[in-house]
């Protein structure tokens, strides 16, 4: 089953101590969410965690891919990888978050998937991040043997990353007005021309839907795809957020014409077939998955 990076949305973190994992995966919960993250990391307490893992057996049993929902498990360290691949069921998930990924822990992870379909979601949040040339060193590593194909897209860890610094994101800021903003721009530059989606770091305040807005489009300005949602009900603010204009889908569909001019004139701005077509393409697939927001009044003029 093909997987599209523009089809996880907000990924929904669950801590894998839920007593309700099994009804998730039966679709008879949260069949809004297009993306569950069950999670052994940060979510789980060190005493909890062998509970976590076995309380994750029925529901992997359970399993069965569908095109509606894409089911994680963001792993704890390689050791929770290794039981959770004895399980059974485990062929059924779509894939793994691999938390705190560097590139000599990326190689034993690599080690224990070998042979394994499962895509990959490494997270980008230690402190190796701030060091550029460690950055493109990780890249050069997951160009390598095949894996890139497996990459769904790297997630930032946007609380982590504060952490590292000491800080913790203000209320009524958004984490491109604090030292990340700088950060999340270097990583866009560094792995997206190699073809490496990125997705967007949790919004950690439930009630302040105008600050995850703003956020979210800042998100959408700078490149990246999905984002993390810690409840529910972040989620339907997040997919509106994706919602394409009109004016943009026209300008899509129009540059994506095989007969289209090389430069013409549309909703008062240029578009050039041969610069913007990895824009249209990528609008297009956003639209698929999220839909169209209500319709421009801006009138389309072509020259």
């Amino acid at each position: 089953m093909t997987r599209d990076a523009n089809e996880l949305g907000a990924s929904l973190y669950m801590p894998a101590t839920r007593g309700d994992l099994l009804e998730v995966v039966r679709g008879e919960k949260l069949t809004q969410v297009r993306s569950i993250i069950f999670c052994t990391e940060d979510s789980v307490n060190e005493r909890d965690l062998s509970a976590a893992v076995e309380n994750l057996r029925v529901p992997l049993a359970a399993l069965r891919r569908t095109t509606q929902q894409m089911r994680f498990v963001r792993v704890r360290n390689p050791d929770v990888m290794r039981q959770l691949l004895c399980l059974p069921g485990i062929e059924e998930l779509d894939g793994f978050v691999l938390p705190k990924v560097t590139r000599s822990v990326l190689s034993e992870y690599l080690h224990l998937l070998h042979g394994s379909g499962h895509l990959l979601m490494p997270t980008l949040e230690t402190r190796e991040v701030f060091e550029e040339q460690e950055m493109m060193a990780l890249r050069r590593a997951l160009e390598k043997d095949g894996v890139q194909e497996r990459v769904l897209a790297l997630r930032i860890g946007g609380n982590d990353l504060l952490s590292i610094l000491g800080m913790r994101r203000p209320r009524g800021r958004t984490l491109y007005q604090t030292p990340l903003g700088p950060v999340i721009a270097r990583l866009v530059t560094i792995f997206k021309p190699s073809g490496f989606n990125l997705s967007a770091p949790v919004f950690e305040y439930l009630s302040d839907i105008v600050t995850l807005q703003r956020e979210v489009e800042d998100d959408l300005a700078h490149g990246l795809v999905g984002k993390t949602a810690i409840h529910p009900d972040q989620v339907p603010w997040i997919h509106a957020c994706y919602r394409v204009h009109a004016a943009d889908m026209e300008m899509a569909e129009h540059i994506l014409r095989d007969d289209a001019p090389a430069v013409f004139r549309m909703h008062d701005a240029m578009c050039e077939a041969s610069t913007h077509r990895n824009w249209a393409q990528n609008i297009h697939k956003t639209a698929s998955c999220f839909g169209l927001q209500q319709s421009d009044t801006a009138n389309s003029v072509a020259a």
